[in-house]
């Protein structure tokens, strides 16, 4: 409270005394608190761009690996294969030729970013298409209090086997 107020007081109350609050215009520091936590908090949001930066990226370069080990399983058959049909020739895919080509499309292309890459389905369902079902592990680039052990991506890509007259 200033004087003029206290005054104002006294002369309303005669005999109580006032204590008068220190002044707060002295504001001194009053920044630094705001500082140090807009710094935290624009360093928590470059850490979490990265980080969805960094796993968006990831998957997609294990969506890459997987498109092209399913255009190498669709690609995956013997002249054997090839059946002659009133609409043309038609292919064939058995998965155990899939999954053969496609263990050594992986084995020679798993590029070193990706982090333990492994074939979880390589086949056909129905003869004409190849579909390859891949995982890998991602890690945050930077220490992560949220996923400090990392996060399984899994991805899937068919390819259909097409031959034309």
């Amino acid at each position: 409270m200033t004087g003029a107020v206290a005054s104002a007081l006294d002369q309303a109350r005669p005999g109580t005394t006032y204590r008068t609050l220190p002044s707060f215009g002295d504001e001194r520091g009053s920044m630094l608190p705001l500082t140090i936590f807009f710094g935290a908090l624009s360093l928590v949001l470059v850490l979490l761009v990265v980080a969805a930066s960094s796993l968006y990226l990831e998957r997609k370069r294990l969506f890459t690996l997987a498109d092209g080990a399913a255009l190498v399983g669709a690609e995956a058959f013997e002249l054997d294969d090839v059946a002659l049909t009133a609409d043309g020739p038609e292919i064939v895919l058995r998965s155990t030729a899939i999954e053969t080509e496609v263990e050594r499309y992986l084995a020679a292309n798993t590029p070193g970013t990706l982090d333990a890459v492994e074939l979880v389905y390589a086949g056909t369902g129905d003869g004409a298409t190849a579909s390859v079902e891949l995982s890998a592990f991602w890690r945050p680039p930077v220490v992560s209090l949220l996923v400090p052990s990392g996060i399984r991506l899994e991805v899937t890509s068919t390819a259909r086997a097409v031959m034309l007259r």
